[in-house]
């Protein structure tokens, strides 16, 4: 897919390249930002933020394997980080991060309800994913905050640098936002969905 860009009231999403591998670097030499984000190595060189916007943002858009964006200000600063992953058929994962001189001002949540919404009309996605280490308290009110339901905590399922460390997990889907699947939900509980009749199992 060709990267596309999104607007929000405040916010221009777009892929990032190489011109804007200082302001990723930059950004990256955040203590909270290498510590929580799990892919992030510590120290964070300058060569990872050329790799990344080089080569593994752009490889993502062309295999439709992670869908990159950066989250710019109108005077073209970088508030942040935001990509989604797929996980499985009709399964995505987002994953998000602030600019330390942008946090607390709702710049990643006014990101992340527009790149749902993206995905879930035009990837098919019907189930988004969150995930964060336990104890990433910012990252989970952002989830809860765009409608995220969390649902556990998954023991030892992130590897941060080598550790391996409990996570929250929390899903977002299409309903949740007031839009269609793209194919009938039953959940475990309740009855008729969608016009299919619940039985349980003989």
């Amino acid at each position: 897919m060709e990267p596309v860009t999104l607007t929000t009231d405040r916010l221009l999403l777009r892929t990032v390249g190489p011109q804007d591998t200082d302001a990723v670097y930059a950004a990256a030499q955040d203590h909270d930002t290498q510590r929580w984000i799990s892919q992030f190595p510590s120290p964070y060189l300058r060569e990872h933020a050329e790799s990344f916007t080089g080569q593994t943002a752009p490889d993502g858009w062309a295999h439709d394997s992670m869908y990159t964006f950066g989250l710019f200000l109108p005077d073209g600063r970088l508030a942040g980080m935001l990509g989604i992953t797929m996980r499985a058929l009709g399964v995505g994962e987002i994953g998000f991060w602030a600019t330390k001189e942008h946090r607390g001002r709702g710049y990643v949540t006014e990101a992340a309800l527009a790149a749902a919404r993206w995905a879930f009309t035009a990837l098919a996605v019907d189930r988004l994913e969150w995930r964060a280490e336990v104890g990433n308290g910012p990252s989970r009110a952002v989830a809860e905050r765009v409608g995220f339901t969390v649902e556990g905590t998954l023991r030892s399922a992130v590897n941060n640098k080598g550790v391996r460390r409990d996570c929250w997990v929390g899903s977002l889907l299409p309903s949740d936002l007031g839009l269609p699947s793209t194919s009938p939900y039953l959940p475990a509980r309740g009855g008729n969905v969608s016009g299919i009749p619940y039985r349980p199992n003989p």
